[in-house]
């Protein structure tokens, strides 16, 4: 469980005692109470009051200094100034002004704003979400509030419009473009007893059983997102990557560009798809298959392989009149062998 601490510094508390004396206290407000941390004692003069006020602030502001603003001492009967409330405007203000630069504010719904920032700082439940907020010193919306904000953004659809505005910043003057784009998929689970339509147990690499979603993100090549999806927990990995793809080449009339995934869609199927759509890749392979593929190489050029060099094959993939020869590159690395060895002697050990 995630949760928040409401944290208010340490103050001086001045108390009037039945005797006419005024108790000196060190107190501190947590989640809305007032606790006691210290009695320093009772002043019967303004002097000892003094002295009570003064060791009680050295005490807070042990090996701090303190910063003179020219406003005095206060007058005589008076109170020290106490902080009543705090703000962390340069944070809100820098996620904010980012959200606009950005062009989501076309969605104009002050409410998904603020969840979208609040998410930013702490990841947390609709209903500890209004805590984070609060604690920014930001008005927080209530929780019927934020519930019809994500009832709008189905509604309204938030999504194809955050979509567009990414498009519209990458492909901005001066933006990395999408000459090349990265595609992968993540796993979120849910602490559910049943499945419905979209939350449904499937292949999970942490083998855990708990109803899941997927979700596709296609970044470009510095990483910024251009398109979000998500699937049914039970849906293969290797079918997302084409809907995916094809579907932002066809909402942008894209003609070139390189798809780079991971081992997860190397199929025939996938790779054969995205060439008869006119798109390139650039898919990983996994490092079980290297000792067959190489067999040849090793057996006509030896087994050496100099460090940072490369190996370039043709695999045969798919079957029948489907098959197609695919190109294939080995990189060795020697810092990437010591590093792979050492992790697989420490899983021996």
């Amino acid at each position: 469980m995630v949760g928040y601490v409401r944290w208010v510094p340490p103050y001086v508390r001045k108390v009037k005692t039945a005797s006419g004396a005024t108790a000196v206290q060190i107190a501190q407000t947590v989640h809305g109470r007032r606790k006691i941390l210290e009695h320093l004692g009772s002043a019967h003069s303004e002097d000892e009051l003094a002295a009570l006020i003064a060791t009680a602030k050295n005490k807070i502001n042990a090996g701090q200094e303190e910063i003179g603003l020219g406003f005095g001492q206060p007058a005589a009967g008076g109170t020290d100034a106490i902080i009543a409330a705090h703000r962390s405007e340069l944070l809100w203000n820098t996620l904010t002004d980012a959200y606009a630069r950005l062009g989501f504010d076309q969605v104009g719904d002050d409410t998904f704003r603020t969840l979208v920032a609040a998410r930013l700082v702490e990841p947390t439940s609709k209903l500890d979400t209004i805590g984070v907020v609060a604690e920014l010193g930001v008005t927080a919306p209530h929780l019927s509030s934020i519930k019809r904000a994500l009832a709008r953004c189905v509604e309204r659809d938030y999504r194809s419009q955050i979509a567009a505005a990414c498009w519209a910043h990458v492909t901005a003057d001066g933006g990395p473009g999408v000459a090349v784009v990265l595609y992968d998929l993540t796993t979120l689970y849910f602490e559910a007893e049943y499945e419905d339509r979209l939350r449904k147990v499937g292949m999970s690499k942490e083998r855990r059983v708990d109803p899941q979603i997927t979700v596709g993100l296609l970044v470009a090549r510095d990483g910024f997102p251009l398109d979000v999806h998500v699937f049914e927990g039970n849906k293969a990995e290797t079918t997302t990557l084409i809907p995916v793809v094809t579907g932002f080449q066809t909402r942008h009339s894209i003609k070139n560009m390189i798809v780079v995934a991971d081992a997860g869609m190397l199929s025939a199927a996938n790779l054969n798809a995205l060439e008869d759509a006119g798109l390139e890749f650039i898919v990983a392979s996994r490092t079980s298959k290297a000792p067959k593929e190489l067999e040849e190489h090793f057996g006509v050029k030896g087994t050496h392989v100099p460090d940072d060099g490369v190996v370039e094959l043709t695999r045969q993939m798919g079957q029948g009149p489907h098959q197609r020869n695919r190109r294939v590159v080995w990189h060795y690395s020697f810092e990437r062998y010591r590093r792979d060895n050492r992790t697989l002697n420490a899983q021996v050990a």
